[in-house]
């Protein structure tokens, strides 16, 4: 197979991500299986790299779907001779959507959905020396199950859509008793850490062990330092069951709403805190739903902090546990999104909101399929056991723009009894119902403004203006956005315009987050302030930097703003 390079001209290694996958639960022994598999497909022999899926240039597929169609994966492993005598766990980090895993014939593990790792025993399926690993995988593309905005016809605001492996496979030795998961909860001085699959063992914590039992352990850290986007620190600390060992870490801070000169505020630490976000896709020019290297969330993190973003709201798309980590370590709040199940209908869930700005409506009936609704509550409820422990994720975000809406009140009770330590946006732009710790407004063809709920407010979307750079675009030939630029300066002067005469305003009002429209370029949509190959930024941090400190200093101010 030839060698396969990134939009950057980084020829690929030989084991892509090839990187310990879950930050959170850390063991020293693994096997990373990426990189090039047999793939079968419509009776055509291919290879393809792991873990990019068939659509994306990385994949080095060049393979055009019949979505629906069944991907045959398959590769050969053998397991290494100091791993004899101990259980060995095979984990996949995302299969897009349907996938059956077979090792030497023999059925190990079948998952139905397209962001959630997934693991299996196959201990008793292997075999001395060679074994057969197959992965049979189906992307129907069904709204029926969580979907994101991928699109069989892409174009405009759908994008190409993520068949197959798109995360890490790989090998972990185990004991016969060993810890199956943490969960970490933890305020500004207190710790509590519930270790899943063990009862007894101890806690290794600043040079302290800590026994625990029942699987429960608890403790305070004395003079604290709390996290935040300014100070990411997190506490590292081991636990030690029998002869299993892991390595994890946690952050110390709060949530909650308090009211600050008479205003409802979100509070980080105690303290107002305006949250300076952007959305966040999650796609990239050369891998799609995967960057060619674990780097690539790290490279956008800073990105946006150099340009004096504190917060990212991932949209309607679960990423890898590195995006998460790296925002835990290197400062950056996730507003994170459920993704979405159900019908998209152009009339109701964009031009009643966006264009015509009826936002007021009843939402029982708007989503009557049976089994979307079943399927997007087990999605949102793994979501919740899936990123716990990430002290950057500080607001969920259950609908958005009314996409698969239904009972938004009803769900936002029954997110609260599964987190109640993080804010919940319960329907982020319109159809809002009576229960939700925000009011949340998209708005983007008209002015700024607040709305009149007493609770804290939050312009959820706003933006997304145009600036096509030449040569760095996915398609010359359409392009989507709100607003439509073809000089920078004019484009940064109204950026700049934006915040200081219309975000900045409402801050003094109520306003304590807004998201702008967007980290990068996605396909036709070229509002991103960097470009969808990340070669060129649109923005330079100096353009920015005022603006992000007249937001730190008007959240305290008094709410005349004088």
């Amino acid at each position: 197979m030839q060698k396969l390079y990134t939009e950057a001209g980084i020829c690929l290694p030989d084991i892509p991500w090839n990187r310990y996958p879950r930050p959170q639960m850390v063991r020293p022994d693994w096997l990373c299986l990426n990189g090039t598999w047999d793939l079968t497909y419509k009776a055509q022999k291919l290879k393809i790299v792991v873990p990019f899926c068939p659509e994306s240039l990385l994949s080095g597929t060049d393979l055009a779907m019949d979505y629906g169609e069944t991907l045959e994966y398959s590769r050969s492993f053998s397991v290494p001779e100091s791993w004899v005598g101990k259980r060995v766990l095979l984990h996949f980090g995302a299969v897009s959507r349907v996938a059956e895993v077979f090792v030497n014939g023999t059925l190990v593990v079948r998952n139905e959905e397209s962001y959630f790792p997934f693991s299996a025993d196959i201990t008793d399926a292997l075999l001395p020396g060679e074994n057969l690993l197959v992965v049979k995988a189906v992307n129907d593309v069904s709204c029926k199950h969580p979907w994101g905005k991928q699109k069989i016809k892409r174009g405009g605001m759908w994008y190409t859509p993520c068949s197959g492996i798109w995360q890490t496979v790989w090998l972990e030795p185990v004991p016969a008793r060993f810890i199956s998961a943490l969960k970490i909860t933890a305020d500004e001085s207190r710790v509590e850490v519930r270790i899943e699959g063990v009862e007894t063992g101890s806690i290794l914590f600043e040079d302290e062990v800590i026994p625990f039992s029942g699987g429960i352990v608890r403790f305070r850290v004395s003079s604290p330092r709390l996290w935040s986007p300014e100070d990411p620190y997190l506490y590292r600390f081991s636990v030690r069951a029998g002869s299993d060992t892991v390595e994890s870490y946690f952050a110390l801070r709060s949530l909650s709403i308090r009211q600050v000169n008479g205003i409802p505020r979100l509070c980080l630490n105690g303290e107002p805190y305006f949250f300076h976000a952007l959305l966040d896709q999650g796609y990239w020019s050369d891998g799609l739903y995967t960057p060619a290297d674990p780097e690539g969330f790290e490279r956008d993190i800073l990105a946006m902090k150099a340009l004096g973003f504190n917060t990212l709201r991932k949209h309607i798309k679960i990423e890898p546990e590195q995006f998460y980590y790296d925002c835990d370590r290197l400062g950056m709040v996730v507003f994170q999104d459920m993704v979405n199940c159900g019908k998209y209908i152009y009339f109701r869930d964009t031009v009643i909101g966006t264009v015509l700005g009826l936002f007021g409506r009843g939402d029982i009936k708007l989503n009557r399929d049976k089994e979307a609704r079943t399927a997007f509550l087990a999605a949102m409820a793994e979501t919740v056991r899936l990123l716990w422990n990430h002290p950057s994720v500080c607001l969920w975000t259950i609908f958005n723009e009314g996409w698969g809406q239904f009972c938004a009140d009803s769900a936002y009770r029954r997110l609260k009894a599964l987190d109640p330590t993080r804010f919940i946006d319960s329907t982020s732009g319109w159809f809002c119902q009576r229960e939700s710790d925000v009011e949340s407004l998209h708005i983007y063809f008209r002015k700024l403004y607040v709305g009149r709920q007493k609770r804290p407010q939050l312009i959820s979307e706003f933006g997304g203006w145009s600036l096509k750079v030449p040569g760095h675009s996915f398609n010359p030939l359409e392009t989507f956005g709100y607003r439509k630029y073809t000089d920078r300066e004019a484009f940064l002067r109204d950026l700049k315009d934006l915040y200081e005469k219309q975000v900045l305003p409402l801050v003094f009002k109520g306003l304590c987050g807004a998201v702008y429209t967007e980290v990068s370029d996605v396909e036709d949509e070229t509002n991103g302030l960097l470009t969808f190959d990340r070669r060129e930024a649109k923005v330079k941090p100096e353009d920015l930097e005022e603006i992000a400190i007249m937001l730190r200093q008007a959240i305290r101010a008094p709410k005349t703003g004088t």
